[in-house]
């Protein structure tokens, strides 16, 4: 064999093989976002987003390099009273007829624990941004009983300030943290289409 082509085979065999992460959608049916403030003292009030999309780029063997991106729409906010729903469209709170959209896109993955990690990125809500992270822990992955789809179930917490973002109505009364809670399962859509075709 010539020298230059041993050479050639040689660095190849140690370039390491690049990790590849599988595109993934959230299945809206099983996914919830949550998000809680607290209510004078006495409770702690439920929200949630019923309206958003996402996607997310990940492979277990290589969860830091993971990606997310996330836009949810306040205008299906949800919570226990129909008029609240209504009063946090308005101008003191989210702004919908000017502000549509809330979205996050992550700027990195930082490896916490076996099946932990916290991503993070960027939040930017009512026209402001801000550096935002989510505390995730990594379920399981594998292809579902019931409907054959390559899926990848998390749950992630995290919190945030309101006034950061210019959401200063009724503090402290009703509370400028707002806890975030997630529940996730995504889909690859491109595996579900080859296992398919497989059989």
């Amino acid at each position: 064999m010539p020298r230059l082509i041993q050479l050639l085979l040689t660095a190849l065999l140690l370039i390491p093989a690049t990790a590849h992460a599988d595109n993934f959608e959230f299945d809206k049916s099983h996914t919830h976002i949550a998000f809680y403030v607290n209510h004078l003292g006495f409770s702690d009030m439920l929200g949630q987003f019923t309206s958003f999309s996402g996607k997310l780029q990940f492979d277990p063997n290589h969860p830091d390099q993971s990606a997310l991106e996330v836009t949810l729409h306040p205008s299906g906010i949800r919570t226990s009273s129909e008029l609240l729903d209504s009063a946090l469209q308005g101008e003191m709170f989210f702004a919908t007829s000017k502000y549509p959209d809330i979205r996050f896109v992550s700027t990195g993955t930082t490896v916490t624990g076996k099946d932990t990690g916290d991503v993070s990125g960027n939040l930017t809500m009512l026209g402001i941004t801000k550096p935002f992270t989510l505390h995730v822990h990594f379920n399981k992955i594998g292809y579902h009983p019931v409907t054959n789809m390559y899926t990848a179930g998390f749950s992630a917490k995290a919190s945030l300030k309101r006034s950061d973002f210019g959401m200063g109505y009724l503090i402290p009364g009703v509370s400028d943290e707002v806890r975030i809670e997630i529940e996730a399962e995504a889909t690859d859509l491109d595996k579900k289409l080859a296992e398919k075709i497989k059989h």
